[in-house]
Parts: C-alpha cells; sequence; structure tokens
C-alpha cells in the first residue's frame, strides 16, 4: 500500500510532536521515520512488562500503590495534554515499567492532536471499548478523556475489577453512555470515602463534571488517600492484596477468578 504524501506529512509531524513530549514516565522515542512505505518508531526497551502483566485481572493493589501509580501516568499525560495530545488509549496493556519499577506511558499510536475550538469536525472512533469516554465513543475525545481512561484503571486497581462490562461491543458501550459504576466502598469497604469520591468525580459522564485537567485529579486522589489508611489486615475475605508482588510467573501470585466478559474490545479504524 502507497502512503499518501498527506499522510506521511501527518505522521512525521505526530512522530515530532510526541519526540518533544519528554517525560521520565512516557517511553522515550529514538528514532522514527518511513522505509518501503512502512512507518516504524524506535522505542526504549521497558525490561519489566506492562502494568498488566504485573497485576493481572483479579488483583487488588494497596491505596498507596494505586496512588502512586496514578501520579506518575498523570506526570505524562499532563504534559502530553500541554501540548494538545490526547493519548486515547490508556489501559493497564499500554504502562510499562521501566528499569527501576517507574511507570511508563507508551504507544501513542492512535492519539491525537486536539482540533482549533472553532473545529467541530469529529475525529475516528479509536481506542479500547472497555476504557474510551462517553465523548470518545462519539468522535469527539477531548483531554478530560484520558482522566476518565485512567479513572476507569484506578478503579480496577481499587477493587479488582473493571466497572464497565458487557458480552457484546453494544452492551460495553451503553454502560459508558448511561451506567453509574457500583461504588468503590460496596465492594472494598475499608477504600477511605475520600477516595472514592475522587473516583466517582474522574468517572463523570461529562466531561466539564470531571477535573480541571489530569493533574488536578491525581493531586487530589493523592490528598484523599492520606484521609484514611487500608491494610492487609482489613480487605474482604478471598481477595489477595499485593505491595509488592512476586512475579508474574510466580506460582503464588492470586487473583480473582475472571471471565470473558472482562477482555478488552479495540476499536481502532486508523490515524
Amino acid at each position: 500500500m502507497t502512503i499518501s504524501a498527506t499522510l506521511r506529512s501527518t505522521l512525521l509531524s505526530f512522530c515530532q510532536i510526541c519526540v518533544t513530549i519528554t517525560n521520565p514516565n512516557i517511553v522515550r522515542i529514538l528514532d522514527f521515520g518511513i522505509e518501503d512505505q512502512t512507518p516504524f518508531l524506535m522505542m526504549d526497551f521497558a525490561p519489566h512488562g506492562t502494568i498488566r502483566q504485573r497485576y493481572p485481572r483479579g488483583t487488588l493493589l494497596p491505596v498507596p500503590t494505586a496512588v502512586s501509580y496514578t501520579g506518575q501516568v498523570a506526570d505524562a499525560l499532563q504534559l502530553a495534554h500541554d501540548e494538545r495530545v490526547v493519548h486515547r488509549d490508556v489501559k493497564p496493556e499500554n504502562l510499562l515499567l521501566g528499569r527501576r519499577n517507574e511507570v511508563l506511558l507508551s504507544d501513542f499510536g492512535i492519539a491525537v492532536l486536539m482540533h482549533r475550538p472553532y473545529d467541530l469536525s469529529p475525529y475516528n472512533t479509536a481506542g479500547t471499548l472497555r476504557y474510551m469516554a462517553p465523548e470518545q465513543l462519539q468522535g469527539q475525545p477531548c483531554l478530560a478523556s484520558d482522566q476518565y481512561a485512567l479513572a476507569l484503571v484506578v478503579y480496577e486497581w481499587l477493587c479488582s475489577r473493571c466497572p464497565i462490562e458487557g458480552s457484546s461491543a453494544m452492551e460495553v458501550a451503553m454502560q459508558h453512555l448511561s451506567h453509574t459504576p457500583q461504588p468503590l466502598r460496596e465492594q472494598v469497604p475499608t477504600i477511605p470515602a475520600p477516595v472514592e469520591q475522587v473516583v466517582v468525580k474522574a468517572l463523570a459522564k461529562n466531561p466539564q463534571e470531571r477535573f480541571g485537567s489530569i493533574q488536578d485529579f491525581a493531586e487530589a486522589l493523592e490528598l484523599a488517600s492520606g484521609s484514611g489508611e487500608i491494610t492487609s489486615s482489613a480487605h474482604p475475605p478471598g481477595i489477595e492484596l499485593w505491595d509488592t508482588p512476586p512475579s508474574p510467573s510466580s506460582d503464588s501470585f492470586s487473583t480473582l477468578p475472571t471471565n470473558s466478559s472482562d477482555e478488552c474490545i479495540s476499536l481502532d479504524d486508523g490515524i
């Protein structure tokens, strides 16, 4: 397939923007280009895999661990947002662990530059359905869409399950549009109430009702976590709580049972 001059220019311009977004919590792009009509990116290697591999589905994280990870991801996203770049695919599979176990945001492959305020033309619908904000599903992603996705990840970390579930793409989409997630404290009563309130605000269906920035969300979560405490002796029966988990390959790594409805569904029709 021959790449058009317009697409070639768009790809190169976008890669140049990604190269300028440097942060300790973003996977570093070493080189990019188009060779034999095939676009390529060369990035740093993350030796410890993804957050999903470290904490498989059904794993409950302590509040301090979730707060620390959220702060690192928010630092990376805030820098992207300052450049008007929306990631559009924030999920555990795209959060890598670096050499010092720092979180590295990766995969800007379907990220977009925000239109000018007067340009109301829709974007293509792309992302991982289970983590897509309502407005992103409708072709109108905004900076707050990444906040919604990160809040879903935080919800999953804190109670071991994603609040958006369904047996079909339509069912999952409708839950994003109209379903109110089950309160976190109904599932894990030891979660501080202020933490639950922060996550609920970031999951608002209307992006205008979320925090003013991804950094505001992370800071509010950190502040809220200081008003309560969760301990390994207080978590619900049948749930393993890991702070520094064993290797993903370890036989001792325990998680809650999951089913096929937890699998992510990706919608991506290109840049």
